[in-house]
C-alpha cells in the first residue's frame, strides 16, 4: 500500500510540475496557444490550468500526509528498548551516594580534589596574616 501511494504521489508531482510550467506568467512562460474560443481560449485555458493546479496541489498534500501517517504507524516501536538504561546500586538511607572510583575516572578525580581541599583547610583567613 505504501509503495502504491508513493508511486501515485510521484505521478501527481510530475503532473503538478507540468501544469505549473504550462501556465502563462507575466514573461510569457511555456504557455501554449490555442483556438480563440472554447476551452482552449486564453481565458478558458487559464481557468482550466488554475483549477487543475489547485486539485493536483490538494491531492499532493493529502498524499503526503497519508504517507507520513502510514510510515509512522508502520515503523512505530513495539516496545521500549531498555538495554541502555542505568540502574543505580542501592544505597543506605543516611549515606550520601559514593562514586565508584574504580570504574569512573571522573569520580576518582573529583574524590581526589575533594580530599585535597579538605586537607588544606583551616579556619584562619589568609589575608589576616
Amino acid at each position: 500500500m505504501f509503495t502504491f501511494i508513493l508511486v501515485v504521489q510521484a505521478i501527481v508531482a510530475a503532473a503538478l510540475v507540468g501544469v505549473i510550467l504550462m501556465q502563462r506568467s507575466e514573461g510569457g512562460g511555456l504557455g501554449v496557444g490555442g483556438s480563440p474560443s472554447g476551452l482552449m481560449s486564453a481565458r478558458g485555458a487559464a481557468d482550466f490550468l488554475t483549477r487543475s493546479t489547485t486539485i493536483l496541489a490538494t491531492l499532493f498534500v493529502t498524499l503526503s500526509v497519508t504517507l507520513a501517517v502510514i510510515a509512522s504507524v508502520k515503523h512505530a516501536p513495539i516496545e521500549i528498548d531498555t538495554s541502555l538504561s542505568r540502574t543505580a546500586p542501592a544505597q543506605p538511607a543516611g549515606d550520601a551516594p559514593a562514586a565508584n572510583s574504580d570504574t569512573d575516572p571522573l569520580a576518582a578525580a573529583a574524590n581526589a580534589a575533594a580530599q585535597n581541599d579538605s586537607a588544606g583547610k583551616d579556619d584562619s583567613v589568609p589575608l589576616a596574616h
